[in-house]
């Protein structure tokens, strides 16, 4: 599709985000705009996109669901995936919250950790049993002959669970906690002119900068 100059245009018109109007603290911001998201009825308000890196300098970017957020953000994968791969070498990533209903965005930058295996443990063990023998299943990011192959793995691993009530977590499954060391929470307004802020550390806090838009 040809996109035409002068097309159609959204008015950012929903909201303001001053410098009086916002935490101190980056988590407890983020943590209002997300349960602001929720109660919005948000599709997968708690949707966001992982950036890395890999060693041939390639970005990649994908949506995960954030699991927690305390002193940092985590979500849970399979640790051969594309992005554990990414993050083995190059810790240092992006995250991106959008929510374009709302004319909200958060831009997150850290460093990514592993969880440890008591803490991984636990969230699987509180997922649903498919989403269990499905973390079995799918080698994810590795490449299928066709869906029947998937299909396969996934009918194996339920014959091999079969019985079991309690299903152990995959050695190659599991959590990363992302450190954050800056964020942009990002207000659309009128004409373009729209809000940024930016937390930037600064011994042991953070200091708050708007940028032009």
């Amino acid at each position: 599709m040809r996109i035409q100059p002068g097309g159609r245009r959204s008015d950012y018109d929903r909201g303001k985000l001053l410098e009086v109007d916002v935490d101190a603290d980056p988590i407890v911001q983020t943590r209002r705009w997300l349960a602001e998201a929720d109660e919005a009825e948000v599709v997968e308000s708690t949707s966001m996109a992982v950036s890395t890196v890999s060693d041939d300098g390639r970005v990649t970017s994908r949506n995960v669901l954030l699991r927690g957020l305390d002193t940092g953000f985590v979500f849970f994968t399979n640790y051969e995936s594309a992005k554990a791969d990414d993050l083995a070498s190059h810790p240092q990533c992006a995250l991106l919250f959008s929510w374009l209903g709302l004319q909200r965005q958060i831009r997150i930058e850290g460093l990514a950790a592993r969880l440890d295996d008591a803490a991984s443990d636990d969230y699987f063990a509180s997922r649903p049993r498919g989403s269990q023998i499905g973390a079995w299943a799918s080698p994810q990011s590795h490449v299928l002959a066709d869906r029947a192959e998937l299909e396969a793995s996934v009918a194996r691993a339920e014959a091999r669970f079969d019985g079991i009530d309690d299903i152990p977590r995959p050695p190659n499954w599991g959590g990363y906690r992302v450190l954050p060391d800056a964020f942009e929470f990002w207000q659309g307004r009128p004409s373009r002119l729209h809000d940024r802020l930016c937390y930037v550390p600064d011994g042991g806090g953070w200091v708050i900068r708007r940028l032009a838009p």
